[in-house]
């Protein structure tokens, strides 16, 4: 039964709006909570309900047989947003657990119901914002706050670690060469002999029209007893022309005395991993003690071998050699020149610093050469990720096989030139890499082949967060958080986080790249840009969606872009005319937000945040409109 209604006591408020107080009387007491609030939603017709507090500023009890007396008031002439309505809901419900506790008028009515009835009703959306900011949006991005500077300083101690082994070993001169054995091989290298072993030279493709030449020119001219190597073509191509190609190339290099193999398959299960794995299959490949594996966009020089297999040979316990990538298109547009920053890092810190502590590191896929034992006794090549080659390195590991990178040998490689191209190619490495990570995980727990220190480093330093927390963070603090922290004047972030930890981690990459020290506010900022695809790619790893293991080859232009860039060309380039491949919806999204945030910066904020956020929107719209990466050679 609803209560009976009392009107009294007309009067305006300010804006216009009528308001009436009725003096309720409820037809039995109220004898719960619940009961309080059935009534409540009975009276679905009115905005606001409140108790009468006596003298004391505390409710009425309902002890005794009494009823309280309630107060209501309404809006008469205009009705509330459906917004408002349900905050003044969720007041209302506050109110009824004070009222059943006997407890003092809640804050919630001082605060927001009170003030709602006596300013005028252009001022409630704002005066609304204002508590819900400060209750309710606040809060949480100060918790997203801690949690990025948490991930931020697990960011910041793994950089120091791994940059302070490379200084080591550049500045006590810790070569390759004085941790392991190293003789040259004896003999003749051009008439062989039984000091060279037997050596594979694996040379995956797919399609590759534009490069596939380079990559068996390079490996036919390695110097090596002809006795003693074996070059394999796994030729995954499904363009006719191009596998013809590469299959007359083949017979070019045969006609020439060299011992060249040139395999196909059906089908192209498994990718590069399905090939490289078809490949081992072969009678004359489990003869061979060494394989040296190869992109095809990749030129090893002639020396290749003898400069590596020498470790393999001196020191039984390495199952890996990694040499460095070199880049023939660096210099092709801004966009490569970012890359060669990012991997020059990666190079000489990451696989550095790994080499050097745990004898441990990812294989890059390419530019490196296996033991074939190793490579069976760790299971083989696997499919399971589009990582292949990283799995083979963990699995490895897990096995105690020790890794060795050797940063003096270069390989000749292309970067991606095109910025769908680069994007591609980076959700496959990451996600890969966090799909691994999920997959062998507890595999590496409970391993009892390597030390506990080793387990840890792989899980904790190469995995979570180099592979989890990095792309994460750099995208949620740097163009989420930051942004959004200028709209909530209640959150403050740390200057250790803001300003030290990012500008110490930037000074730790440009120690190692100090020619390119005046490109640093570029990579920065593109890196900033393409942390919302890894971290998107790492979503997709650690939830192991439907598109966790797709496959997209990287574009390779070969000599149209060295050609392109013998020319002058602009550091930022329109990608191909086609408006689909042009323009990048995500990336405007996050401009135009990025752009209202350093707005409103500026005219209510009290730092100097726009600063950075400006030049970060301009980066997402150059990003967005395609202005970056090499033109297309076909356009």
């Amino acid at each position: 039964m609803c209560p009976k209604l009392v009107f009294n006591d007309v009067r305006p408020l300010q804006g216009g709006v009528a308001a009436h107080i009725h003096i309720l009387e409820w037809p039995h007491p109220i004898n719960s909570t619940a009961q309080f609030c059935k009534y409540f939603q009975q009276m679905i017709e009115f905005e606001i309900l409140f108790l009468n507090p006596d003298s004391e500023g505390k409710f009425i009890s309902s002890h005794g047989g009494q009823s309280p007396t309630f107060k209501t008031m309404r809006y008469r002439s205009r009705r509330l947003p459906l917004y408002t309505q349900k905050l003044l809901s969720l007041s209302l419900h506050t109110m009824a657990l004070s009222a059943a506790s006997d407890g003092p008028i809640p804050d919630t009515w001082q605060n927001i119901v009170r003030p709602l009835l006596l300013r005028p009703s252009s001022d409630n959306a704002l005066l609304i914002w204002t508590h819900v900011r400060a209750q309710v949006i606040a809060p949480v991005v100060d918790a997203a706050v801690v949690l990025c500077m948490v991930m931020s300083f697990m960011l910041l101690l793994e950089a120091m670690f791994m940059s302070a082994v490379s200084l080591y070993v550049v500045l006590f001169r810790r070569t390759p060469e004085k941790s392991y054995k190293w003789e040259a091989m004896g003999g003749d290298a051009e008439k062989g002999g039984s000091d060279y072993p037997l050596v594979l030279v694996q040379i995956p493709m797919y399609n590759e029209k534009e490069v596939y030449h380079l990559s068996i020119r390079a490996a036919c001219a390695l110097i090596w007893p002809p006795d003693r190597i074996i070059i394999q073509i796994l030729d995954d191509s499904t363009d006719p022309l191009v596998k013809n190609l590469v299959k007359v190339e083949c017979e070019e290099w045969a006609k020439k005395g060299i011992n060249i193999k040139y395999e196909v398959r059906s089908n192209r299960k498994g990718y590069k991993a399905g090939a490289l794995k078809k490949g081992m299959e072969h009678h004359y490949a489990q003869q061979c003690d060494f394989v040296a594996i190869f992109d095809a966009d990749f030129q090893p020089d002639s020396d290749f071998l003898l400069k590596t297999i020498p470790f393999l040979v001196h020191n039984p316990e390495i199952a890996l050699v990694q040499t460095r990538w070199d880049f023939v298109n660096y210099s092709a547009s801004m966009m490569t020149r970012i890359q060669k920053m990012s991997l020059d890092y990666h190079f000489k810190v990451e696989q550095e610093s790994g080499s050097t502590t745990f004898s441990f590191f990812g294989f890059n896929g390419t530019a490196g050469v296996w033991r074939i034992s190793a490579i069976n006794e760790a299971g083989g090549w696997q499919d399971r990720t589009t990582v292949e080659d990283m799995d083979l390195a963990v699995r490895a590991t897990l096995k105690g096989w020790k890794f060795l990178y050797v940063g003096d040998i270069r390989v000749k490689s292309e970067l991606p030139s095109t910025l769908k191209a680069y994007r591609n190619q980076q959700h496959r490495w990451t996600c890969g890499a966090v799909y691994l990570f999920r997959k062998m995980g507890w595999d590496i727990v409970i391993n009892k082949e390597v030390s506990l220190l080793k387990k840890i480093h792989v899980l904790y330093s190469f995995f979570f967060v180099r592979r989890v927390i990095a792309p994460i963070v750099t995208f949620c603090f740097y163009c989420v958080v930051i942004p959004i922290s200028v709209l909530i004047p209640e959150v403050d972030i740390p200057v250790w986080g803001l300003v030290y930890i990012p500008t110490t981690i930037t000074i730790l990459n440009a120690i190692r790249n100090p020619s390119s020290l005046h490109l640093m506010p570029f990579w920065i900022l593109f890196e900033n840009v393409m942390a919302m695809h890894r971290m998107k790619a790492a979503m997709v790893g650690l939830l192991g969606t439907s598109s966790v293991n797709q496959w997209v080859v990287t574009e390779k232009k070969g000599q149209l872009i060295r050609d392109k860039a013998d020319l002058e060309v602009p550091l930022l380039e329109p990608a191909p005319t086609k408006c689909s491949e042009r323009v990048y919806v995500l990336e405007l999204g996050l401009a135009v937000f990025l752009i209202l945030c350093a707005t409103y910066n500026i005219i209510f904020g009290n730092n100097h945040y726009n600063v950075y956020i400006y030049f970060q929107a301009v980066a997402f719209t150059i990003v967005g409109f395609g202005f970056i990466g090499a033109p297309n050679p076909t356009s």
